[in-house]
């Protein structure tokens, strides 16, 4: 793991793709920044951090050869990681909640961005952003999320923690065991199995049974007349 450390950037998945470009990186580079002013989660959404009482941090993954039906697989395995880290530190009932947020109990503490980009020659790199919530106590403005700090009254050194995720995904991608991942994943994920309430996007609300997530990275859920119907992002949300 090669780190790059910055006092702030705007975002660590921009800084990186940029560096990406001017100059030959090392697989598993990491770049970490105390201040990021302009982070972004999933389709754009803003990631909003305390100044320093976060972790904030970018990983490249440098010319992958995966076929395209396996990038979800890829951030089921970079989901896996975060949340096996965390539980390292014997942190309990840490879930994942579809498609890749951790959740400690039903709170929101981690956020994950992969973003992939397709080579010429058909190898794939990715640049994985993750947002962890650590030292944090202030969530007024976000009453769905926490921190490890709110939550366990821990704190986790910041650098020991960058390692055991980045470690956990080296590990991981190096023997890409695709049913191991799966099977993990599915075992953490957030309410599964159970009855749960829904809203379309259209505004209508209804219930459904999370069963699973399937390859194309859709959500599973179980309808009150027992069809089972796939939801893709920014169609499905879970109200809790």
């Amino acid at each position: 793991m090669y780190l790059i450390k910055l006092n702030a950037t705007s975002s660590t998945n921009d800084f990186l793709k940029h560096l990406a470009v001017k100059q030959s990186l090392s697989n598993f580079t990491v770049v970490w920044a105390d201040v990021q002013t302009n982070g972004r989660g999933q389709m754009g959404a803003e990631w909003v951090t305390e100044s320093s009482k976060n972790l904030t941090f970018s990983v490249l993954l440098n010319s992958l050869n995966l076929q395209t039906p396996d990038l979800f697989t890829l951030n089921v395995m970079i989901t896996n990681a975060v949340s096996k880290a965390l539980e390292s530190y014997n942190l309990t009932n840490i879930w994942v909640k579809w498609p890749n947020d951790i959740l400690s109990y039903n709170k929101k503490v981690a956020g994950i961005l992969v973003e992939n980009n397709i080579k010429a020659d058909g190898s794939i790199q990715s640049v994985i952003g993750i947002g962890i919530n650590l030292n944090q106590t202030n969530f007024e403005l976000f009453p769905q999320g926490s921190s490890i700090l709110n939550q366990y009254q821990r704190v986790l050194d910041k650098e020991d923690l960058i390692k055991k995720i980045v470690d956990l995904l080296e590990t991981t991608i190096e023997c890409f065991d695709k049913d191991a991942a799966w099977d993990y994943f599915h075992k953490k994920l957030f309410r599964k199995n159970k009855v749960s309430a829904f809203e379309d996007a259209t505004g209508t609300k209804f219930s459904g049974i999370i069963k699973g997530v399937n390859h194309h990275g859709q959500l599973e859920v179980q309808l009150e007349n027992d069809d089972l119907q796939c939801f893709n992002l920014k169609e499905i949300k879970l109200l809790y």
